[in-house]
């Protein structure tokens, strides 16, 4: 049994158990949201910093916790560069809070493909996709879960791929983004209000400058549109905005709600 562990525990999110149990229980309350959950937006930022921001998608998933089964979760790799997407070979990703099992019928169906590349060490350090699983530990009862990170690669392409794998109504789809990088306060709320403008008007033109997870946005994008689906936003600051950050060098955080249509 091939398990890739925890690489940012004690970094960006606690390496207790307990701690991150009692993190989760007090950021998600459950909400009622009017029509299935297909999809969300979130930042992968340390807890600190945007943890709030992606908690207030996130706990929309609890009333839905039976019906969702599988999850397919797509980031930007930070450390690697290559052509395509990158799917692991391990059979199960582990937090602090257990372990989740990896797709593995969702991996068959893609390994299979160009573009597709197998491998263990492109997502051994990565954290952006790791932020996210105690969200959906906490949220979600059993799910198995389809680990995606993408490097050069047009996002017409990722959502071919993914796009029958996200048909049925028991998968949720997961894109994980911070928004700019490194500008000062007033100017990343420019840059960050243009770019959620963008999104939600189904632009699917995003650049790494505005999203470091663009190519996963712009996916997104392509199939919601295609299908109707509605974008909510649920919270949009930087890290200027919390108490661990200052207002010289801040970085965006968004989430949204992408949903059936009414």
């Amino acid at each position: 049994m091939n398990t890739r562990p925890p690489a940012v525990a004690g970094r960006f999110y606690s390496h207790s158990a307990q701690y991150l149990k009692n993190q989760m229980d007090e950021w998600l309350k459950p909400t009622q949201h009017h029509t299935p959950i297909r999809a969300l937006i979130v930042p992968h930022a340390g807890y600190v910093f945007s943890g709030s921001v992606a908690a207030d998608a996130y706990q929309y998933l609890l009333p839905e916790a039976d019906r969702i089964r599988r999850v397919i979760l797509i980031g930007p790799s930070h450390r690697y560069y290559f052509q395509g997407c990158a799917i692991p070979a391990a059979d199960y990703f582990e937090t602090p809070l257990g372990k989740i099992k990896i797709d593995t019928q969702f991996v068959d169906k893609l390994k299979e493909i160009d573009d597709i590349e197998v491998s263990d060490q492109v997502h051994a350090l990565e954290h952006c996709l790791e932020v996210q699983l105690p969200f959906l530990q906490s949220c979600l009862h059993d799910f198995t879960l389809l680990p995606l990170l993408t490097s050069n690669v047009n996002p017409a392409h990722v959502a071919k791929l993914i796009d029958a794998l996200w048909q049925g109504d028991d998968c949720l789809l997961v894109i994980s983004s911070d928004l700019s990088h490194f500008h000062t306060y007033s100017e990343a709320q420019r840059i960050d209000s243009q770019t959620c403008n963008m999104i939600e008007h189904y632009e699917p033109t995003l650049v790494p400058e505005q999203a470091c997870g663009s190519t996963g946005i712009n996916t997104l994008l392509l199939l919601a549109k295609q299908r109707g689906y509605t974008l909510t936003r649920r919270t949009l600051i930087n890290s200027g905005d919390t108490d661990a950050g200052d207002k010289e060098r801040v970085v965006g955080y968004v989430s949204y709600l992408v949903s059936e249509p009414q």
